[in-house]
């Protein structure tokens, strides 16, 4: 059977098309086990961290220096209690050496039964180390599940042996791998706390190291191994277009492929991968949302990413970078540092995504459905008159303000301060409906959200923007000159939400037009 492209679970490479899980940071990783040292690796979910272990044991194995170790602790999800917690967490030890060609694997855990839970784990660790002729490491993969009493009773035991190992034989190296970065283990202590304070119970971390996405260089190489083995191509300007889809995520690059060779080609090898099946493919993915994207966007429920996403989606000022909310938030893989101290969403598909997840339910209720032969009346000719779907939004917006505002508050995902935006970009999904694009631009710093509705061969720049203070007119006609000038349009609309409770709606809704820098500029009160 050839190899194909794979989105479920670690890549093999007698399977799956695959890079070399390695190439960036093998040496360094070889030189932290050589040095003993006890270190954590994070990365987003789906980004290749299983394969990168199971690899890295397999070598270490190979090698015969070391007896390395992988052991998943996924299923400890939902325990929190020590008691209950350190039997399953022996048991999953016990599985993965029984499992594995460490000799001796019934010498593990002997006498479990008869040590307290508080010690269990430094005991048996340091007595099965004492029966071995190699060093052994471990890669504790899915770590971060553990949390509160669990997490700290497994942690202390660890640094524990890791303190004592000049006496008392103990895990030679070991690696805490997940989603999180070890600082975030914290928040995850006590349900009523987001700190340790001073005494942690693993404050020997001597590296914490995050797996990197593909550069467009490594997509490339990537989708030549299937051009070798089968023949077919994927165009470069493909390639380009879902390097700068994707911003070389793994998964994402994977699932596009997939859909690409499977689904529209039909396993017809003879058929060049283009751009605008990639774009097909990446449409098809955001309209069924597989669990790699559900799982990511039930994050934009917890405060932490809500207080980084929701003024990301207004364009607000760049928040503390060294804040753990904006840390997690980046270490999740929702967001990156785009230079000029700029953030934005990780890749244009998360961006996308979270947007159509935040303003699915005004979606649902603002559907544009029409007879096939009756078009809208804002489209005429084959362009779309944006002032008629502007004017059409400002009396949905009198009459519904309020109620999107409040159930915004009220819903799982409490973005009411970004209502405006998420309302109106689901009244703007009737243009997708119809037949157009929404290219949108979101990023902290800029202090407004920009959009490009592209329709045919037509584009029209759309900014949104809060009107905060007088300024907020001015940097408005200027931000979105500049945006003009970037997608190439002579004509653009500003959208001006104000949200001072004092003024009347005769104060608030207006359209007038305006010259600016020598650009016909719309601007829309709402």
């Amino acid at each position: 059977m050839s190899r194909y492209f794979n989105i479920a679970g670690p890549c093999h490479p007698s399977e799956h098309y695959m890079l070399d899980p390695l190439r960036n940071f093998g040496k360094d990783l070889t030189k932290l086990i050589d040095l003993k040292q006890y270190f954590v690796i994070h990365a987003a979910r789906q980004s290749g961290k299983t394969t990168l272990l199971k690899e890295l044991t397999r070598r270490i194995n190979a090698e015969q220096k070391y007896h390395a170790l992988y052991c998943s602790l996924e299923k400890l999800q939902e325990i929190t209690e020590p008691k209950e917690a350190m039997p399953e967490i022996m048991g999953s030890l016990k599985m993965a050496i029984l499992n594995s060609n460490i000799p001796n694997p019934e010498d593990f855990a002997k006498n479990a039964s008869s040590i307290g839970f508080t010690s269990i784990l430094q005991f048996e660790l340091s007595n099965f180390c004492k029966t071995l002729n190699k060093p052994l490491i471990i890669f504790f993969d899915e770590a971060d599940c553990l949390a509160n009493g669990a997490l700290i009773t497994f942690l202390r035991q660890l640094r524990n042996g890791y303190i004592d190992r000049p006496d008392v034989p103990f895990v030679h190296s070991l690696a805490l791998v997940g989603m999180r970065n070890i600082r975030d283990y914290k928040a995850r202590i006590r349900e009523d706390s987001v700190t340790l304070g001073g005494a942690s119970p693993f404050n020997i971390v001597a590296e914490s190291m995050t797996l990197k996405n593909f550069t467009k260089e490594d997509v490339a190489e990537f989708y030549s191994q299937h051009t070798a083995e089968t023949g077919q191509v994927f165009e470069p300007q493909s390639v380009d277009y879902i390097f700068e889809q994707t911003n070389g995520q793994p998964w994402l690059v994977n699932a596009i492929a997939r859909e690409c060779v499977e689904k529209i080609c039909k396993n017809d090898y003879s058929i060049p991968i283009t751009p605008e099946m990639a774009s097909d493919a990446i449409n098809t993915l955001i309209l069924n949302r597989p669990t790699h994207f559900d799982s990511l966007m039930e994050r934009l429920k917890e405060p932490r990413v809500r207080r980084v996403i929701q003024p990301l989606i207004l364009g607000e000022e760049v928040i503390d970078r060294t804040s753990d909310d904006y840390l997690y938030t980046r270490d999740l893989g929702l967001i990156k540092e785009a230079g000029k101290g700029l953030v934005e969403p990780a890749n244009r598909i998360y961006a996308e995504v979270i947007i159509r997840m935040l303003n699915s339910s005004p979606q649902e209720i603002l559907k544009f459905e029409r007879p096939d032969d009756d078009l809208p009346k804002y489209i005429a000719n084959g362009k779309i008159d944006i002032n008629i779907l502007l004017k059409e939004f400002q009396i949905f917006w009198r009459e519904n303000s309020e109620i999107w505002t409040k159930r915004y508050k009220e819903n799982l995902y409490q973005y009411d301060e970004a209502a405006p935006h998420l309302v109106f970009q689901a009244f703007l999904q009737r243009v997708i409906n119809g037949g157009g694009q929404i290219v949108r631009e979101m990023a902290l710093g800029t202090k407004r959200a920009d959009l490009c509705v592209v329709y045919g061969e037509q584009k029209y720049p759309i900014e949104l923007k809060i009107l905060r203070s007088e300024k907020s007119f001015s940097e408005g006609l200027e931000q979105l000159s500049v945006y003009m000038d970037k997608v190439g349009s002579n004509e653009g609309w500003l959208v001006l939400f104000d949200r001072n409770a004092e003024k009347t709606w005769e104060d608030k809704l207006y359209m007038r037009l305006e010259d600016y820098k020598g650009k016909r500029i719309t601007v829309a009160g709402s």
